[in-house]
Parts: C-alpha cells; structure tokens; sequence
C-alpha cells in the first residue's frame, strides 16, 4: 500500500501543478480581456487573436482546474444523502461513484476526444476568423483535462481505500452548498 500511496502523492502534485497553471491562465484570461477592451476603445482597433487566446486560457483553466477540484473534494455531488451519512459510508459512496462513474466515463471522453485533438494537429487547422489562431492547443485540453481527472481518481480511489483500512488519513469533510 505504501508504494500506492506515493503514486497517489505523486499524481496529487502533479495536479497541483496544472491547478497552479490554471490559475495563471485566469489572471492572464482577464489582464487580455482588459487590455483588449482598452485598446478596443482607446483605439478603435482589436484583433479576433486576442479573443480566441482568451477562450483557450479559459479552455485550459476548466480543463487542468477540473482535477485540482476533484483533489480538493469540492466537485459537484447529487446530495440526496450523502449529507446524512457516516464519514465511512460516504467514503464507500465515492468510492463507488469514483469505480462505477467517474474512472469509465472520463476514459471514455479521453478516448473519443484524443482523434479530435489528433486531426487538428496533424492539418494544423487554423481558426476561420481574420488574425485567428492555431485550433490545435485548445482541442489538446479535452484529452489532457480528461486524462488528469482519470488521474485524480485513481489516487482517491487509493486515498479512500486506505482511508478505510485505517492504513491514511484524510479529512472527509463535505460542505452542503447554500441553498
């Protein structure tokens, strides 16, 4: 289990280095929506570049964000009753949504988005609009994003597992949103 335990280490340090990436890539989302804004009205003058950049920063923001949330055990749940549960029966409930849900589901979209990316690097599509930029980076997100969050899930599925074999500790804390 120790061994299982550093690569869970090893992938939740990896994640915390796309979520730093992603962080930057909000701040630079905004500083370009500004800049671009003001240069619009200042000078009348603007460049469909400087908007697709700032939908790819927010492609890779979601994409490489995506994994961090999952580590931070702030994603989204459907709390019917998990709110309601004991610390150890709401582990065995992710543990289940983690095996049954999330681990297929995100091989699956990794699987069907990595053509995707793969056509569009390979022609080097380019955006239709005047200024526009190379297509391929932000198609790469999808399969890279995918592949992260697989990632995250293997090391909760060891954290939790060895959480209830008393063997890792953890916090199993889960905030209700407000209502």
């Amino acid at each position: 289990m120790k061994r299982l335990f550093r690569l869970a280490e090893g992938i939740d340090a990896l994640n915390n280095a796309f979520a730093k990436i992603a962080t930057w890539a909000i701040l630079a989302s905004c500083v370009i929506s500004c800049g671009n804004a003001f240069i619009r009205f200042i000078f009348s003058n603007s460049s469909n570049g400087w908007l697709e950049i700032q939908w790819y920063l927010f492609a890779a923001a979601v994409m490489l964000g995506a994994s961090n949330v999952l580590r931070l055990n702030e994603h989204v749940r459907v709390d019917l009753i998990y709110g309601q549960v004991s610390a150890r029966r709401k582990v065995q409930i992710d543990l289940f949504g983690f095996i049954v849900f999330l681990l297929p589901v995100v091989s699956l979209m990794m699987v069907l988005s990595w053509p995707l990316f793969y056509d569009k690097w390979v022609i080097g599509e380019m955006s239709g609009n005047a200024g526009g930029l190379l297509r391929w980076p932000v198609w790469l997100m999808l399969p890279m994003g995918f592949f992260m969050v697989l990632l995250q899930g293997i090391s909760e599925i060891i954290k939790r597992i060895g959480w209830l074999r008393n063997e890792y500790e953890m916090a199993i804390v889960y905030e209700r949103p407000l209502q």
